[in-house]
């Protein structure tokens, strides 16, 4: 996925107008999204995407009254893309840090999962943060809190980036990288569930440093656009208040994605 994609289906909605619209107008949202991510945002065999982002995305334009179009777009771009006005919001389990908020604005989470790592089943590693890893290959997808954390935890380790996390997953299991380290939940749906992971196991603890992975999963807007980010997180209180949200997480895991 080199290039942007507008896929279509545009969301239908209710409920209250948000952010200025008249009863019978429908603001126009466009939401950028990687669809390289599963559970939480993927490309299915039909070319739609699916994935926890996109169910919660179409349930927040539902109760703003949005109506909403994806766009695709390669990670290491959807900052720069959202800024050049490709779209209006991301919504691509993008996690709330300091530095991100230096360039966007971002609503509250709507999830907050730890970070882990996967290695070979049975293997054993020295996590000691340092000295740990020493001569150690740890994939992980390049312009993400992961590759920060990495390098910043594991001086002495090569951390080796990639474009996707699917490409990270099968350098490991081709061999080529020791450890990656990614999401937990997307390691464990979108990896060790799988035929694939077969063989891999999590290896030593959660991580989840508020300096590196902030403060869970936001949708990012771009800066002095406050009657937006207002918006969806008005919408966002509404879906866990009615229990759209719960039905959601239900649909793709067995426990409450959304954190403490």
């Amino acid at each position: 996925m080199k290039a942007l994609r507008i896929l279509a289906g545009v969301v239908l909605t209710a409920g209250l107008a948000i952010g200025g619209a008249g009863a019978d107008e429908m603001r126009k949202v466009r939401i950028g999204t990687e669809g390289a991510y599963p559970p939480f945002n993927s490309i299915d065999t039909s070319g739609q995407l699916v994935g926890f982002d996109i169910d919660i995305a179409n349930a927040l334009c539902a109760a703003a009254k949005f109506e909403c179009t994806f766009v695709v777009q390669d990670w290491d771009g959807i900052i720069p893309a959202l800024q050049a006005n490709k779209y209006d919001a991301i919504i691509a389990s993008m996690s709330i840090t300091e530095k991100r908020k230096e360039v966007v604005d971002f609503t509250g989470k709507y999830y907050n999962t730890p970070a882990k790592f996967i290695g070979a089943e049975g293997a054993e590693f020295d996590f000691t943060e340092g000295s740990g890893l020493a001569g150690m290959k740890i994939g992980v997808q390049g312009s993400t809190i992961h590759e920060d954390f990495a390098r910043a935890k594991w001086p002495g380790a090569e951390v080796v980036t990639y474009a996707t996390q699917d490409e990270a997953n099968a350098d490991l299991v081709s061999g080529r990288v020791d450890l990656v380290m990614a999401d937990s939940v997307a390691l464990l749906e979108g990896f060790l569930k799988t035929d694939g992971g077969q063989g891999f196991a999590f290896a030593g603890p959660d991580y989840n440093d508020p300096t590196f992975h902030g403060d869970g999963a936001g949708i990012a807007i771009r800066k002095g656009e406050q009657d937006l980010v207002d918006a969806f997180n008005k919408a966002l209180v509404q879906i866990r208040a009615d229990g759209t949200y719960q039905a959601i997480n239900a649909k793709y895991f067995d426990f409450d994605v959304y954190g403490e």
